[in-house]
């Protein structure tokens, strides 16, 4: 059983920053690319950013030169470094990785997601 928990939304003003954390925990063998995705209020669910265990990254169009996404192996965490926040970056945003548990192939899984929300 693995589990997800994301931290760190809120709201903030435009311009302003936010960091997301997200730990998984659980009986993990080994966690392979981790990321992060967002789903506003009547739309789907979209990329925001993932980084494999080697640390390569990739990003949506929309965030590249403002966030960062970043992890720590040995704290099976990854981050989210949301900087000159734009009101349509709010949503919810939720953690995703992928995840090998001993003796299983490796496995999906999401966090239960963090509001996001930028005023204008």
């Amino acid at each position: 059983q693995v589990q997800l928990v994301e931290s760190g939304g809120g709201l903030v003003q435009a311009g302003g920053s936010l960091r997301l954390s997200c730990v998984a925990s659980g009986t993990i063998f080994k966690i392979n690319a981790m990321g992060w995705y967002r789903q506003a209020p009547g739309k789907q669910r979209e990329l925001v950013a993932v980084i494999t265990s080697g640390g390569d990254t990739n990003y949506a169009d929309s965030v590249k030169g403002r966030f960062t996404i970043s992890r720590d192996n040995a704290k099976n965490t990854v981050y989210l470094q949301m900087n000159s926040l734009k009101p349509e970056d709010t949503a919810a945003y939720y953690c995703n990785a992928d995840v090998r548990v001993r003796f299983s192939p490796s496995h999906d899984y999401w966090g239960q997601g963090t509001q996001v929300t930028v005023s204008s």
